[in-house]
This record gives C-alpha cells, structure tokens and sequence, in this order.
C-alpha cells in the first residue's frame, strides 16, 4: 500500500504571539479531515522561551488512491 501525507500547522495564541492553542478548533479541523480518510500520525511542537508554544504540527496519512 502507498501513503500520501500531509502537515498541518496550528498557531498557538496568546502573550507573543505563544502559549495557548485553541484545542476545540483543532479538533473540529482534526475531524473534518477524519472525514476525507485522514489519520493523525504524530503531533509536535515548537517551543519559543520559558516553555511557550509557537505552533503546534500534526502529521497525517492516508492511502493513496490507486493509479
């Protein structure tokens, strides 16, 4: 089976420009994509100073359609 991927980048805002991430907005984004046959891999994220966040990224799969 192939894969195709995608990366989807999540602003934390707040103090700076950093700190809190909007979870119930991810998750209504998360879902959507759930809808297209998406499947979060992995979810990391970018640290700026004293433990803020600047953005957070989840990594998706799905199968690629056959050719």
């Amino acid at each position: 089976m192939r894969w195709e991927y995608l990366t989807v980048s999540i602003n934390a805002h707040g103090w700076f420009g950093g700190g809190k991430l909007d979870a119930e907005a991810l998750t209504q984004h998360l879902n959507k994509l759930g809808d297209d046959g998406w499947e979060a891999t992995t979810a990391f994220d970018t640290n700026m100073a004293y433990g803020q966040t600047r953005s957070v990224y989840v990594l998706l799969k799905r199968p690629r359609p056959a050719a």
